[in-house]
């Protein structure tokens, strides 16, 4: 019972520590990810020492918490530098590269990828892809989710098939660059998350999008 309340203590100070050590308030630290991963490592090996069995948590908690900072670190850092690499190596100023902590997310407008009712990549977009592919072989130790959304227009059984078949054609580009399929989930969402209002054509365009979704295994 005595050690109860240390560990109430120290979690409570890691999770402020996490929350000021916002990497989107620090946009020009290349580190902020890192320094954020380590952190959050930092709190669920410390959790994960202390819940272990035995008479020596204390210390548990701590060897937990220098781990668990270290994978931490290392994900948050290979996330900044692979989001950096990626953002150098896109030609299309309309797709974008998010890094969202624990993992990133290419964005694609679907209108740059398809034609009209079509789910044939475009010839001048294959190069892009190209380079997402070569990244993720560079970074093995991801999994790869490839999204395909659209916006409220026509039926939801027409855009789940259509958002699924984009999703497919999109994944199948990377895997002739080489990614293996075994790294790859494809998934149509039709029209169920749009990121903009569906009253203008502006955020249909916004709402049709294939997205990258890149999460580190370790």
């Amino acid at each position: 019972m005595i050690f109860k309340t240390p560990l109430l203590v120290a979690t409570a100070s890691l999770m402020a520590l996490t929350a000021c050590v916002d990497p989107n308030a620090y946009p020009d630290d290349p580190n902020a990810r890192a320094k954020n991963g380590a952190i959050i490592g930092g709190l669920a090996g410390a959790l994960a020492g202390a819940n272990a069995k035995g008479d020596d948590k204390l210390a548990k908690a701590v060897v937990g918490g220098a781990i668990g900072a270290a994978i931490g670190g290392a994900i948050g850092a290979s996330l900044d530098q692979q989001a950096a690499e990626l953002r150098g190596s896109i030609s299309n100023p309309n797709v974008t590269v998010t890094n969202h902590g624990s993992y990133l997310t290419v964005n694609m407008p679907q209108d740059l990828l398809f034609a009209v009712d079509s789910a044939s990549v475009r010839p001048d977009l294959r190069a892009d892809l190209g380079s997402v592919a070569q990244s993720l072989i560079r970074y093995p130790n991801s999994r790869i989710e490839v999204v395909g959304h659209t916006d409220n227009t026509g039926s939801a059984a027409y855009n789940y098939d259509l958002s699924q078949r984009r999703a497919n054609a999109v994944a199948g580009v990377l895997n002739q660059n080489g990614v293996p399929y075994g790294r790859i989930t494809t998934i149509g969402r039709g029209f169920d998350q749009p990121i903009a209002s569906n009253a203008t054509p502006q955020g249909r365009a916004q709402n049709r999008r294939v997205e990258i979704i890149i999460r580190p295994t370790q």
